[in-house]
C-alpha cells in the first residue's frame, strides 16, 4: 500500500511534469472568468460576461440577477480567491464563512455543523439552488455535500427569506458551482499534503476537473479523493472524535459534472443537466476516549482533560458517514413573453450515520442488558422538487418597474433508524409544499422599493408508531399538519450619491421545528401527530437597517437587525441523556455587523468583520391547558444558538509578481450571560447561566506562481499552535469535550493544462 506522503509528492510531481505545455492565463481571462462565475443564467453565454461584475450582482436574493445595491439587506459574495485561500488553510467545507461572514458562528472543525448558525438561527443551504438540508430532522449534516474545490463563490443572504420559504429562517447559503470560461479544452489538476508533525496526523489530497466550451455547448467533469489523518491539538494530544461525525480519520470521495447547451434564434434559451454524487466516511481506525472537565465531572479528576482518541475499533460498529446524491435539469429562456424564464427540477438523496453510543436512550433489555447495548443513529432523507421563476423588467409598461414571479414544488421525506439493531427511532415523514410567490420592485431614481408576498400551503404526514424502550414504548397515533402561511417582505434603499447607500427592510420567514425531535421524545400514552403543539411552524419576523460605502480605495457596510418569532425555537441540553432537546417558547434575537476594506495599492489590502449577536427567549412556554402563559424574554440563548463576538481581519501582500502572502485571524471574544425569572402560577424559580472562554486563531497563506508550470502554496493552520476549546464546546452536553485543532501545514500544487 503507497504512504499518503508517497502519493501526495508522486501527484505534484507528476502534476508538474504533465502541466509543462500550459499556457499562461492572460490578466483579462482571469477577468472573464470572474464575471462568467457570477452570471445567473448562462454559463456559456458571452453576453453573461460583459452584463454583470463579481461584486455587482446577486443571484440567491430575488433568484433572478440583481445587483447588490438594489437589494434592501446585508449581502455577503465570498469570491473565488477567498475561497482558494481558504482550501490552502483547510478543506473544512463551512471555514470560509466562518472567515468571510460576519453573523456566521464557529466552524465544528467536523463532519457536523452543530452549532454553525448565521445570526443566531439556522440557515438554509443551496448547492446550485437545491436545499441540502432536511427542516424535518435536522442532523446538523448539511455543511458537507461536496468538495469545496469545485465552488466558484457563495452568496449570502443574512437574515430570513420570504423569497426562499421554508428553511430560511437565519439566510440563504447558496454554494455555486465554478463554470467553463475559456474556449476549447483545460484541465486542471490539484495535489494536496498535510500534517501536523506526527505521523499519522497526515492527510492528502488529488483532483482533477475538465472543462469544455465551444459556441453553444460547455461542460465541467470533476473528480477527487482527500485521505484524512487523526487531529492532534495545540499540546501535541489527539482530538476525540466527534460523535455526530468526525473530519478526522475520514476518505471522502466526489465526483461532479454538469453540461450545458444554448440554443434559439440568439441562444436566448439554455438545458443544462448536472450530477452531484458525494461522500465522506471515517476510516474506522480510531475509537474516542472520554475526558473530565473538572472536579465537579462525573466521574470527577483533578486535572480538566479533553476528549482524545486511541487505535481501536468497537466490536460490530460501522463507519460513520454523509452520502449526498444530486440531479439536476435547469431551463431557462432569456425571451419568455418578454421576461426571464427560470424551470428548475431536481431529486435528492441523503443518507447520514453516526457514531456508536452505548447511551441511556439507546438501550432495550429486549435485546441486550441495560447499559451494554451500542447502537447508530442513521437518517435518510429523500427530496425532490421543481422551482419557477419569471421576471419581467418594465411590466405594465411603467419604466424601472420589475415583476418577479413563480411557484415552488416540493416533496420531502426523512427518517431516523438505529442502524445495528433496526430499530424505527423516528418515524418516516413525508412533507408536501406548494408555494406561490411574487415579488415587486421599482427603481425611482437613486430609490429603489421593494415588496413581496410568498404563500406556503404544505402539509405534513406521520405514520402511527411506537417509541423506543427508553420513551415507555409509547404507541402514538399517526396523522397530519397543515402549514398555511403567507410570509411578507419590504424594502426601500437610497443610492444616496455614487458611493454612499442606505437601506431599511422586513422580511418574514417560516421553518419548522426539527420535527424528529419532539416525535421521538413522546413518552405519555394517548398522544397523537395532529396534536403536538411542539410540531407547529416557526415564523420569523426581521427588521433591518445600514448602510454600504464603497469608494476607490476601499468599502464600509454597517447593519442592526432584530429578529423576532412568538413560537419561536431554542437548544438546550437534557439533564438526563446530555442530548440535545428542542424547547419552543417566544425568541428575540439582536445584533450588529460590520465589514469593510481597504486597498493602499495594487498590491497591498486589508480587509475586516465584526458581529455582535445577543438573543434571549423564555423559561418556559405557554401552557396548553392553558394555566399559564409563556414566560418573559429572560432567558439568555447560549452558545448553542448564538455565538460569541467575533473580529477576524487579513491582509494580503503581493510583494513579488509571482508572490502573494496572507495573513488572517480570527477572534472569538468571551462571554458571560445570565438570567432567572420566576413562574408567578406555581412559584417556579428558572435559572440559567453559561461562561464561555474567548480565542484568537492566525492562519497563513502564500503562493508562488511558476507560470506555464502552475502554482505553489503554503497554508498554515493555527499558525502559533494555539491550544483551545471549541466555544460550543465548552457547554457541557453529551461527549463534547474537545480541543480545536493544533497548527496544520499543507502545501498544494495545482496546474492547469
Amino acid at each position: 500500500m503507497i504512504k499518503p506522503l508517497t502519493a501526495a509528492i508522486s501527484g505534484i510531481l507528476l502534476a508538474y511534469a504533465v502541466g509543462a505545455p500550459a499556457q499562461d492565463a492572460s490578466a483579462n481571462g482571469a477577468a472573464q472568468a470572474d464575471a462568467n462565475t457570477t452570471a445567473p443564467k448562462k454559463s456559456g453565454d458571452d453576453k453573461a460576461k460583459d452584463a454583470v461584475n463579481l461584486q455587482q450582482v446577486i443571484v440567491t436574493g430575488t433568484r433572478s440577477p440583481k445587483a447588490i445595491d438594489e437589494i434592501p439587506g446585508a449581502i455577503t459574495v465570498v469570491s473565488k480567491e477567498e475561497i482558494q485561500h481558504t482550501l490552502l488553510v483547510t478543506e473544512d467545507a463551512t471555514a470560509v464563512l466562518a472567515r468571510s461572514v460576519p453573523g456566521y458562528a464557529e466552524s465544528s472543525q467536523a463532519m457536523s455543523n452543530t452549532g454553525e448558525t448565521l445570526r443566531g438561527r439556522i440557515p438554509l443551504r443551496l448547492f446550485d439552488g437545491v436545499p441540502q438540508g432536511s427542516p424535518l430532522r435536522e442532523g446538523t449534516r448539511n455543511g458537507t455535500f461536496t468538495d469545496m474545490g469545485i465552488i466558484g463563490r457563495v452568496e449570502v443572504i443574512n437574515g430570513p427569506s420570504a423569497s426562499e420559504g421554508i428553511g430560511a429562517a437565519g439566510g440563504i447559503i447558496n454554494y455555486l458551482s465554478k463554470t467553463p470560461t475559456r474556449d476549447g479544452d483545460e484541465v486542471t489538476l490539484t495535489t494536496r499534503y498535510q500534517t501536523q508533525a506526527h505521523s499519522d496526523s497526515e492527510g492528502w489530497k488529488v483532483g482533477a476537473t475538465y472543462t469544455h466550451k465551444q459556441k453553444e455547448f460547455d461542460a465541467l467533469l470533476s473528480a477527487s479523493y482527500i485521505d484524512r489523518g487523526i487531529s492532534y491539538d495545540g499540546n501535541g494530544r489527539r482530538i476525540g472524535l466527534n460523535t455526530s461525525g468526525s473530519l478526522a480519520d475520514s476518505e471522502s470521495k466526489n465526483l461532479y459534472a454538469k453540461v450545458g447547451f444554448n440554443f434559439g434564434a440568439e441562444d436566448e434559451q439554455r438545458l443544462q443537466a448536472s450530477v452531484s454524487r458525494f461522500r465522506i466516511e471515517g476510516k474506522g481506525e480510531y475509537v474516542q476516549v472520554l475526558g473530565c472537565r473538572g472536579p465537579t465531572d462525573t466521574p470527577p479528576c483533578a486535572v480538566p482533560r479533553t476528549n482524545t482518541s486511541e487505535k481501536g475499533h468497537i466490536f460490530g460498529a460501522k463507519d460513520a458517514f454523509n452520502d449526498f446524491k444530486q440531479y439536476q435539469l435547469q431551463y431557462t429562456n432569456d425571451k419568455f413573453f418578454g421576461g426571464y424564464l427560470d424551470v428548475n427540477a431536481y431529486k435528492a438523496d441523503q443518507s447520514m450515520r453516526y457514531l456508536p453510543e452505548n447511551t441511556e436512550d439507546k438501550q432495550d433489555p429486549l435485546i441486550a442488558p441495560l447499559g451494554t447495548l451500542y447502537d447508530q443513529s442513521e437518517i435518510l432523507v429523500h427530496k425532490k422538487g421543481l422551482r419557477t421563476s419569471w421576471t419581467r423588467p418594465d411590466i405594465f409598461n411603467v419604466a424601472g418597474l420589475e415583476l418577479h414571479t413563480g411557484i415552488d414544488f416540493g416533496k420531502d421525506q426523512a427518517q431516523q433508524r438505529l442502524a445495528l439493531t433496526n430499530r424505527l427511532w423516528v418515524p418516516p415523514m413525508d412533507y408536501k409544499s406548494v408555494a406561490p410567490y411574487a415579488q415587486l420592485s421599482w427603481d425611482l431614481g437613486p430609490v429603489t422599493l421593494s415588496a413581496g408576498y410568498r404563500r406556503e400551503d404544505d402539509k405534513l404526514t406521520v405514520n402511527s408508531y411506537t417509541t423506543t424502550y427508553y420513551r415507555n414504548r409509547v404507541f402514538v397515533q399517526g396523522g397530519g399538519l397543515k402549514y398555511k402561511e403567507g410570509l411578507k417582505n419590504f424594502g426601500a434603499i437610497w443610492r444616496v450619491d455614487d458611493q454612499w447607500s442606505t437601506f431599511l427592510s422586513y422580511s418574514e420567514g417560516f421553518t419548522l421545528p426539527n420535527i424528529g425531535i419532539p416525535l421521538r421524545n413522546i413518552n405519555t400514552p394517548g398522544q397523537s401527530v395532529d396534536k403536538i403543539r411542539d410540531l407547529n411552524a416557526i415564523v420569523f419576523k426581521n427588521y433591518e437597517g445600514g448602510f454600504n460605502w464603497h469608494g476607490d480605495h476601499g468599502a464600509f457596510g454597517a447593519t442592526h437587525y432584530v429578529s423576532k418569532s412568538p413560537f419561536g425555537s431554542s437548544l438546550a441540553v437534557d439533564p438526563h441523556t446530555t442530548d440535545f432537546i428542542l424547547s419552543r417558547a417566544p425568541v428575540r434575537i439582536e445584533g450588529t455587523e460590520l465589514t469593510g476594506e481597504w486597498r493602499f495599492d495594487k498590491a497591498f489590502k486589508v480587509t475586516g468583520l465584526y458581529s455582535r449577536i445577543r438573543g434571549k427567549t423564555a423559561f418556559w412556554s405557554a401552557d396548553p391547558a392553558g394555566r399559564y402563559g409563556a414566560g418573559g424574554l429572560n432567558k439568555p440563548l447560549g452558545v448553542l444558538d448564538i455565538n460569541p463576538d467575533k473580529f477576524a481581519a487579513a491582509a494580503t501582500w503581493n510583494f513579488l509578481p509571482d508572490f502573494d502572502a496572507t495573513l488572517g485571524f480570527t477572534t472569538l471574544f468571551s462571554r458571560h450571560v445570565s438570567g432567572s425569572d420566576t413562574r408567578a402560577y406555581d412559584g417556579a424559580k428558572f435559572s440559567y447561566s453559561e461562561q464561555t472562554k474567548g480565542y484568537t486563531l492566525f492562519d497563513l497563506g502564500v503562493n508562488y506562481d511558476l507560470g506555464k508550470h502552475g502554482k505553489l502554496s503554503l497554508g498554515v493552520e493555527n499558525l502559533f499552535n494555539r491550544q483551545y476549546i471549541l466555544s460550543w464546546s465548552q457547554l457541557a452536553g453529551y461527549q463534547n469535550y474537545w480541543a480545536g485543532r493544533g497548527r496544520m501545514t499543507s502545501l498544494t500544487y495545482t496546474v492547469t493544462l
